[in-house]
Formats: C-alpha cells, structure tokens, sequence
C-alpha cells in the first residue's frame, strides 16, 4: 500500500524559488540609499570632523543592517519554508522523497541505515534524517517537525526499514 504524505505550500512556488533574489536587492537598495545620502550631506576633509564621524557612524550602522537583516530573514525562512511543496511517498519496498523541483531521491527498505533526530539544531523546526547507503555511497534526506503527519511518516519508515527512530 502506498502513502504519500506532503508539505503544505503557503508562499508561491515563485517566492519559494527566488526569495533571495528580492531580500538581497532591497537591502542593496537600502544600501545605496545609504552611500546616496552620504555623498549628498558628507563633508570630506583630512582632519578629525565630528560631522563626519557620525554620518559615517551611520553608514556603518546602515551596511550592518543591509547585510544582516537579508542573511538573517534568509536563513530563517529556508528552515521554516525551504521543504514546502515537496513529498515523501512511502510504498511496499522503498521511500521516495520528491522535491518541489521535481528532483527525487529514491531509498529501498534494505538500503535504510539509519533514522534520527539532530542532536543541536540550529534552526528551528528539528530535523530527522533518513540515513541510507547505496553502492557504498551514503546519502540521507531530512523531514522537519512540522511536517503534516511527522510521527505517520517516521513510523512508517521505522516499519519499512526495520530501523528504530533514535531521539536526542
């Protein structure tokens, strides 16, 4: 009997592909602005000019923020959205993890090594990892905690494979 379980998508499959692009270029823009009022207002001399000092203070204050605020938004994003539209299907002899791209990953039941959770996570929701090795070439796919049917899925690759789902 196969299952076939799967992320909700709750942004566009065009965001999901190019969010990065958009954080980026806004925060350059922000930069630029930045630099623009700078050249506009700065006074550039040789000597010690307190004048100076603070807009320059606010440019760095400004780079900071256009350089963290899109690494910050970006990294947070990828691990609460980064696996939604994809799927993960479950049949008599193997699991299947199906990207949003289209892109698979296919393990047999025997081939299955491993199933645990991360002992750190850095990013919130925690990770588990299915572990495979194949032609002596391990590879693994990773299913979050927020996943619709978590512990049907775990149960079902524990029950597939044989292996017991470690925990941290």
């Amino acid at each position: 009997m196969q299952q076939v379980f799967q992320y909700p998508m709750t942004y566009p499959g065009w965001w999901l592909d190019y969010y990065y692009i958009f954080t980026w270029t806004l925060s350059m823009a922000f930069l630029a602005a930045g630099w623009g009022i700078f050249f506009r207002y700065g006074k550039f001399s040789y000597g010690i000019d307190l004048g100076c000092l603070w807009k320059s203070l606010v440019l760095l204050v400004m780079t900071t923020i256009s350089l963290g605020a899109p690494n910050y938004y970006n990294t947070v994003f990828v691990a609460e959205h980064g696996q939604e539209g994809d799927r993960v299907v479950l049949t008599e002899d193997s699991m299947i993890y199906i990207y949003r791209t289209g892109d698979s990953k296919s393990f047999r039941a025997g081939d299955i090594d491993s199933v645990y959770q991360e002992a750190v996570t850095f990013n919130p929701p925690p990770k588990v990892f299915i572990v495979a090795e194949r032609g002596g070439v391990r590879d693994s796919v990773f299913v979050t905690r927020n996943f619709p049917g978590f512990d049907d899925i775990l149960n079902g690759v524990s029950a597939l494979s044989g292996v017991q789902v470690e925990g941290p």
